[in-house]
Protein backbone atom coordinates (compact mmCIF):
# COMPACT_ATOMS: atom_id res chain seq x y z
CA UNK A 1 0.00 0.00 0.00
CA UNK A 2 1.03 3.63 -0.47
CA UNK A 3 0.07 6.36 1.98
CA UNK A 4 -1.61 9.46 0.56
CA UNK A 5 -0.42 12.74 2.08
CA UNK A 6 -3.96 13.65 3.17
CA UNK A 7 -4.85 10.21 4.55
CA UNK A 8 -6.19 10.11 8.11
CA UNK A 9 -3.36 8.77 10.28
CA UNK A 10 -5.82 7.16 12.68
CA UNK A 11 -7.29 5.05 9.88
CA UNK A 12 -3.91 3.78 8.72
CA UNK A 13 -2.04 3.71 11.99
CA UNK A 14 0.67 1.08 12.39
CA UNK A 15 2.06 -0.12 15.66
CA UNK A 16 5.43 -0.33 13.97
CA UNK A 17 7.01 0.46 10.61
CA UNK A 18 10.34 -1.13 9.67
CA UNK A 19 12.93 0.51 7.43
CA UNK A 20 15.98 -1.49 6.31
CA UNK A 21 19.06 0.13 4.78
CA UNK A 22 22.83 0.49 4.93
CA UNK A 23 22.83 4.30 5.34
CA UNK A 24 26.34 4.74 3.93
CA UNK A 25 25.92 7.60 4.69
CA UNK A 26 22.42 8.60 5.91
CA UNK A 27 21.07 11.15 3.41
CA UNK A 28 17.94 13.21 2.89
CA UNK A 29 16.31 10.43 0.89
CA UNK A 30 16.60 8.12 3.90
CA UNK A 31 15.24 10.83 6.19
CA UNK A 32 12.22 11.34 3.93
CA UNK A 33 11.29 7.69 4.43
CA UNK A 34 11.79 7.84 8.20
CA UNK A 35 9.77 11.07 8.55
CA UNK A 36 6.93 9.46 6.60
CA UNK A 37 7.13 6.41 8.84
CA UNK A 38 6.92 8.60 11.95
CA UNK A 39 3.70 10.12 10.62
CA UNK A 40 2.00 6.76 10.31
CA UNK A 41 3.39 4.56 13.08
CA UNK A 42 3.71 4.76 16.83
CA UNK A 43 7.18 3.25 16.60
CA UNK A 44 9.74 3.10 13.80
CA UNK A 45 12.46 0.43 13.68
CA UNK A 46 15.47 1.32 11.55
CA UNK A 47 17.58 -1.75 10.81
CA UNK A 48 21.11 -0.71 9.86
CA UNK A 49 22.55 -3.35 7.54
CA UNK A 50 26.19 -4.33 7.02
CA UNK A 51 26.79 -3.89 10.75
CA UNK A 52 30.15 -5.14 12.08
CA UNK A 53 31.62 -5.05 8.59
CA UNK A 54 35.22 -4.03 8.01
CA UNK A 55 35.57 -0.52 6.62
CA UNK A 56 35.61 -0.40 2.83
CA UNK A 57 34.70 2.02 0.05
CA UNK A 58 31.23 0.46 0.01
CA UNK A 59 30.87 0.44 3.82
CA UNK A 60 33.02 3.29 5.15
CA UNK A 61 31.19 3.91 8.45
CA UNK A 62 30.67 1.54 11.35
CA UNK A 63 27.24 0.96 12.80
CA UNK A 64 27.82 3.27 15.81
CA UNK A 65 28.85 6.12 13.52
CA UNK A 66 25.79 5.69 11.31
CA UNK A 67 23.55 5.47 14.36
CA UNK A 68 24.88 8.80 15.68
CA UNK A 69 24.45 10.44 12.28
CA UNK A 70 20.87 9.19 12.00
CA UNK A 71 19.88 10.35 15.47
CA UNK A 72 21.45 13.77 14.87
CA UNK A 73 18.79 14.41 12.21
CA UNK A 74 15.82 14.07 14.61
CA UNK A 75 14.60 15.93 17.69
CA UNK A 76 14.17 14.37 21.12
CA UNK A 77 10.51 13.50 20.60
CA UNK A 78 11.13 11.70 17.32
CA UNK A 79 14.21 9.93 18.69
CA UNK A 80 12.08 8.53 21.50
CA UNK A 81 9.99 6.74 18.87
CA UNK A 82 12.97 5.51 16.86
CA UNK A 83 14.66 2.18 17.48
CA UNK A 84 17.93 2.02 15.54
CA UNK A 85 19.27 -1.52 15.52
CA UNK A 86 22.34 -3.16 13.90
CA UNK A 87 21.79 -5.94 11.39
CA UNK A 88 24.51 -8.36 10.34
CA UNK A 89 24.53 -9.44 6.72
CA UNK A 90 24.16 -13.10 5.74
CA UNK A 91 25.22 -12.73 2.13
CA UNK A 92 24.73 -16.30 1.02
CA UNK A 93 21.76 -17.37 3.12
CA UNK A 94 18.56 -15.35 2.82
CA UNK A 95 16.77 -17.58 5.32
CA UNK A 96 19.28 -16.78 8.06
CA UNK A 97 19.02 -13.06 7.31
CA UNK A 98 15.20 -13.12 7.26
CA UNK A 99 15.12 -14.96 10.58
CA UNK A 100 17.39 -12.33 12.13
CA UNK A 101 15.15 -9.49 10.89
CA UNK A 102 12.02 -11.27 12.13
CA UNK A 103 13.51 -11.83 15.58
CA UNK A 104 14.71 -8.26 16.00
CA UNK A 105 11.35 -6.81 14.94
CA UNK A 106 9.40 -9.29 17.08
CA UNK A 107 11.43 -8.53 20.22
CA UNK A 108 11.03 -4.77 19.78
CA UNK A 109 7.48 -4.50 18.44
CA UNK A 110 5.80 -7.07 20.69
CA UNK A 111 7.94 -7.75 23.76
CA UNK A 112 4.99 -8.91 25.88
CA UNK A 113 3.40 -10.97 23.06
CA UNK A 114 0.00 -9.97 24.52
CA UNK A 115 -1.39 -9.06 21.12
CA UNK A 116 -0.35 -9.23 17.50
CA UNK A 117 0.95 -5.79 16.45
CA UNK A 118 0.28 -4.25 13.07
CA UNK A 119 3.65 -4.11 11.35
CA UNK A 120 4.59 -2.62 8.00
CA UNK A 121 7.77 -2.54 5.95
CA UNK A 122 8.43 0.92 4.52
CA UNK A 123 10.77 1.92 1.73
CA UNK A 124 11.26 4.14 -1.28
CA UNK A 125 9.43 3.25 -4.49
CA UNK A 126 11.63 1.26 -6.90
CA UNK A 127 14.17 0.87 -4.15
CA UNK A 128 15.34 -2.30 -2.45
CA UNK A 129 12.08 -2.43 -0.50
CA UNK A 130 10.39 -4.25 -3.40
CA UNK A 131 12.88 -7.07 -2.94
CA UNK A 132 12.56 -7.07 0.86
CA UNK A 133 8.76 -7.24 0.63
CA UNK A 134 8.95 -10.59 -1.14
CA UNK A 135 10.80 -11.94 1.89
CA UNK A 136 8.27 -10.66 4.47
CA UNK A 137 4.77 -11.38 3.14
CA UNK A 138 3.35 -11.28 6.68
CA UNK A 139 3.99 -7.52 6.85
CA UNK A 140 2.15 -4.80 4.97
CA UNK A 141 3.90 -2.81 2.28
CA UNK A 142 4.26 0.96 2.57
CA UNK A 143 6.03 2.84 -0.22
CA UNK A 144 7.07 6.48 -0.42
CA UNK A 145 8.40 8.40 -3.44
CA UNK A 146 12.05 7.92 -4.24
CA UNK A 147 14.24 11.04 -3.98
CA UNK A 148 15.70 10.77 -7.48
CA UNK A 149 18.59 13.21 -7.20
CA UNK A 150 20.37 11.56 -4.26
CA UNK A 151 22.68 8.56 -4.60
CA UNK A 152 24.73 7.22 -1.69
CA UNK A 153 27.28 5.70 -4.07
CA UNK A 154 27.81 9.06 -5.78
CA UNK A 155 28.21 10.75 -2.39
CA UNK A 156 30.87 8.22 -1.41
CA UNK A 157 32.73 8.74 -4.69
CA UNK A 158 32.92 12.49 -4.04
CA UNK A 159 34.08 11.95 -0.47
CA UNK A 160 36.84 9.42 -1.15
CA UNK A 161 38.24 10.65 -4.46
CA UNK A 162 40.54 12.99 -2.54
CA UNK A 163 40.56 15.22 0.52
CA UNK A 164 40.11 18.27 -1.74
CA UNK A 165 37.12 16.69 -3.47
CA UNK A 166 35.54 15.83 -0.12
CA UNK A 167 36.03 19.32 1.30
CA UNK A 168 34.66 20.91 -1.86
CA UNK A 169 31.59 18.66 -1.80
CA UNK A 170 30.90 19.26 1.89
CA UNK A 171 31.20 23.03 1.51
CA UNK A 172 29.11 23.40 -1.66
CA UNK A 173 26.71 20.56 -2.49
CA UNK A 174 26.32 18.50 0.67
CA UNK A 175 23.33 20.44 1.99
CA UNK A 176 21.33 19.25 -1.02
CA UNK A 177 22.02 15.61 -0.06
CA UNK A 178 22.84 15.41 3.64
CA UNK A 179 21.39 16.80 6.89
CA UNK A 180 23.69 19.11 8.92
CA UNK A 181 24.45 16.53 11.59
CA UNK A 182 25.65 14.06 8.98
CA UNK A 183 27.82 16.73 7.33
CA UNK A 184 29.40 17.43 10.72
CA UNK A 185 29.99 13.73 11.37
CA UNK A 186 31.67 13.29 8.00
CA UNK A 187 33.84 16.36 8.49
CA UNK A 188 35.14 14.85 11.72
CA UNK A 189 35.77 11.55 9.93
CA UNK A 190 38.00 13.29 7.35
CA UNK A 191 40.54 13.92 10.09
CA UNK A 192 40.90 10.26 11.08
CA UNK A 193 43.32 7.61 9.85
CA UNK A 194 40.64 5.26 8.44
CA UNK A 195 39.60 8.01 6.02
CA UNK A 196 43.15 8.30 4.67
CA UNK A 197 43.28 4.55 4.15
CA UNK A 198 40.02 4.62 2.18
CA UNK A 199 41.30 7.49 0.01
CA UNK A 200 44.31 5.30 -0.79
CA UNK A 201 42.00 2.41 -1.68
CA UNK A 202 39.99 4.70 -3.98
CA UNK A 203 43.22 5.74 -5.72
CA UNK A 204 44.17 2.10 -6.26
CA UNK A 205 40.69 1.31 -7.51
CA UNK A 206 40.81 4.17 -10.01
CA UNK A 207 44.14 2.85 -11.31
CA UNK A 208 42.65 -0.63 -11.56
CA UNK A 209 39.68 0.63 -13.56
CA UNK A 210 41.93 2.70 -15.83
CA UNK A 211 43.96 -0.40 -16.70
CA UNK A 212 40.80 -2.08 -18.00
CA UNK A 213 39.24 1.00 -19.59
CA UNK A 214 39.94 -0.15 -23.15
CA UNK A 215 38.53 -3.65 -22.69
CA UNK A 216 35.51 -4.29 -24.97
CA UNK A 217 33.49 -5.67 -22.03
CA UNK A 218 33.63 -5.13 -18.27
CA UNK A 219 36.09 -7.73 -16.92
CA UNK A 220 34.96 -10.64 -14.76
CA UNK A 221 37.67 -12.08 -12.54
CA UNK A 222 37.93 -15.63 -11.19
CA UNK A 223 39.70 -16.37 -7.93
CA UNK A 224 40.07 -19.29 -5.53
CA UNK A 225 39.91 -19.28 -1.73
CA UNK A 226 40.85 -21.95 0.80
CA UNK A 227 38.89 -22.56 4.01
CA UNK A 228 41.27 -24.80 5.94
CA UNK A 229 40.02 -25.85 9.38
CA UNK A 230 41.65 -27.96 12.06
CA UNK A 231 40.91 -28.41 15.75
CA UNK A 232 38.62 -25.37 16.02
CA UNK A 233 40.97 -23.06 14.07
CA UNK A 234 40.83 -21.64 10.56
CA UNK A 235 43.83 -20.68 8.44
CA UNK A 236 43.92 -16.96 7.61
CA UNK A 237 46.42 -14.41 6.31
CA UNK A 238 46.74 -10.83 7.53
CA UNK A 239 46.89 -8.43 4.60
CA UNK A 240 49.94 -6.17 4.58
CA UNK A 241 48.81 -3.71 1.88
CA UNK A 242 45.70 -1.92 0.63
CA UNK A 243 42.96 -2.73 0.03
CA UNK A 244 42.06 -4.13 3.41
CA UNK A 245 45.44 -3.51 5.00
CA UNK A 246 45.53 -5.12 8.44
CA UNK A 247 42.47 -7.33 7.87
CA UNK A 248 42.41 -11.11 7.93
CA UNK A 249 41.60 -12.92 4.68
CA UNK A 250 41.29 -16.46 3.39
CA UNK A 251 44.35 -17.73 1.55
CA UNK A 252 43.85 -17.60 -2.19
CA UNK A 253 44.23 -15.56 -5.32
CA UNK A 254 43.80 -15.51 -9.09
CA UNK A 255 43.98 -18.71 -11.07
CA UNK A 256 46.56 -19.21 -13.79
CA UNK A 257 45.27 -19.50 -17.38
CA UNK A 258 45.98 -23.23 -17.74
CA UNK A 259 45.15 -24.68 -14.31
CA UNK A 260 42.01 -26.12 -12.82
CA UNK A 261 40.38 -24.38 -9.86
CA UNK A 262 41.39 -26.93 -7.21
CA UNK A 263 44.94 -26.96 -8.52
CA UNK A 264 45.04 -23.17 -8.26
CA UNK A 265 43.83 -23.32 -4.67
CA UNK A 266 46.45 -25.93 -3.71
CA UNK A 267 49.13 -23.86 -5.43
CA UNK A 268 48.16 -20.79 -3.39
CA UNK A 269 48.42 -22.79 -0.16
CA UNK A 270 51.81 -24.13 -1.23
CA UNK A 271 53.35 -20.90 -2.54
CA UNK A 272 51.79 -18.12 -0.49
CA UNK A 273 51.20 -19.82 2.85
CA UNK A 274 53.73 -22.66 2.77
CA UNK A 275 51.26 -24.88 4.63
CA UNK A 276 53.14 -27.99 5.85
CA UNK A 277 50.46 -30.49 4.83
CA UNK A 278 51.12 -32.91 1.95
CA UNK A 279 48.93 -32.34 -1.09
CA UNK A 280 47.41 -35.87 -0.97
CA UNK A 281 46.31 -35.18 2.63
CA UNK A 282 44.74 -31.88 1.60
CA UNK A 283 42.89 -33.50 -1.28
CA UNK A 284 41.66 -36.23 1.07
CA UNK A 285 40.42 -33.57 3.50
CA UNK A 286 38.33 -31.72 0.91
CA UNK A 287 34.74 -31.70 2.17
CA UNK A 288 32.96 -29.13 -0.01
CA UNK A 289 33.36 -26.40 -2.58
CA UNK A 290 31.11 -23.58 -3.68
CA UNK A 291 31.05 -20.55 -5.95
CA UNK A 292 30.55 -17.21 -4.17
CA UNK A 293 29.21 -14.59 -6.54
CA UNK A 294 27.59 -11.70 -4.63
CA UNK A 295 27.89 -8.84 -7.18
CA UNK A 296 29.46 -6.39 -4.70
CA UNK A 297 31.68 -8.88 -2.89
CA UNK A 298 34.98 -7.48 -4.19
CA UNK A 299 36.40 -3.98 -4.33
CA UNK A 300 37.87 -4.52 -7.82
CA UNK A 301 34.52 -5.21 -9.51
CA UNK A 302 32.75 -8.37 -10.65
CA UNK A 303 34.80 -11.13 -9.07
CA UNK A 304 33.79 -14.76 -8.66
CA UNK A 305 35.41 -16.82 -5.92
CA UNK A 306 35.46 -20.61 -5.89
CA UNK A 307 36.09 -21.64 -2.30
CA UNK A 308 37.28 -25.06 -1.12
CA UNK A 309 36.62 -26.33 2.41
CA UNK A 310 39.33 -28.59 3.85
CA UNK A 311 38.61 -30.23 7.22
CA UNK A 312 41.92 -31.58 8.52
CA UNK A 313 41.97 -34.34 11.09
CA UNK A 314 42.18 -32.99 14.68
CA UNK A 315 45.70 -33.02 16.06
CA UNK A 316 47.33 -31.72 19.23
CA UNK A 317 49.59 -29.51 17.11
CA UNK A 318 48.36 -27.27 14.29
CA UNK A 319 50.29 -27.61 11.00
CA UNK A 320 53.28 -25.34 10.68
CA UNK A 321 53.24 -22.28 8.47
CA UNK A 322 56.47 -21.06 6.91
CA UNK A 323 56.65 -17.26 6.53
CA UNK A 324 56.83 -15.96 2.97
CA UNK A 325 59.19 -13.02 2.51
CA UNK A 326 57.27 -9.90 1.47
CA UNK A 327 53.93 -11.71 1.56
CA UNK A 328 50.88 -11.67 3.81
CA UNK A 329 51.33 -13.16 7.27
CA UNK A 330 49.54 -16.49 7.76
CA UNK A 331 48.28 -17.74 11.11
CA UNK A 332 45.74 -20.08 12.67
CA UNK A 333 42.80 -18.20 14.21
CA UNK A 334 40.40 -19.74 16.72
CA UNK A 335 36.83 -19.88 15.41
CA UNK A 336 35.65 -18.14 18.60
CA UNK A 337 37.82 -15.14 17.70
CA UNK A 338 36.33 -14.58 14.24
CA UNK A 339 34.59 -11.22 13.83
CA UNK A 340 33.10 -9.90 10.57
CA UNK A 341 34.69 -6.48 11.04
CA UNK A 342 38.13 -8.08 11.12
CA UNK A 343 37.83 -9.96 7.82
CA UNK A 344 38.34 -8.76 4.27
CA UNK A 345 35.41 -8.41 1.84
CA UNK A 346 32.96 -11.34 2.23
CA UNK A 347 35.41 -13.83 3.73
CA UNK A 348 33.56 -14.08 7.05
CA UNK A 349 30.41 -15.07 5.16
CA UNK A 350 32.29 -17.68 3.11
CA UNK A 351 33.51 -19.26 6.35
CA UNK A 352 30.01 -18.91 7.81
CA UNK A 353 28.53 -20.72 4.83
CA UNK A 354 30.73 -23.79 5.28
CA UNK A 355 30.83 -23.93 9.08
CA UNK A 356 27.29 -22.83 9.92
CA UNK A 357 28.21 -19.89 12.14
CA UNK A 358 24.99 -18.16 13.29
CA UNK A 359 24.01 -14.76 11.85
CA UNK A 360 24.34 -13.16 15.29
CA UNK A 361 27.84 -14.58 15.70
CA UNK A 362 29.30 -11.12 16.34
CA UNK A 363 27.58 -8.55 18.45
CA UNK A 364 24.20 -10.27 18.85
Amino acid sequence: MSLRPDEDVRDSDFDCLVFIGRFQPPHLGHLAVIHEALKHARQVIVLVGSAWQARSLRNPWRYEERQRMLRSAFDVEDNDRLEIVPLLDALYNNDVWVRDVQRKVRDIASPDRARLPRIGLIGASRGQSSYYLSLFPQWESVSVPLVESISASHIRERLFRSVASAEDYLSTNANHDLPPGVVGGIQGFLEKEPYQQLVEEQRLLDQYHAAWAQAPYPPIFVTVSAVVVQSGHVLLVRRTAAPGKGLFALPGGFINPHERLLDGCLRELRERVRLKVPEPVLKGSLRAQRLFDEPHRSWRGRTLAEAFYFALRPEQQLPQLKPVKGGDHARWVALADLEPEGLFEDHFFIIQNFLGLPADYAGG
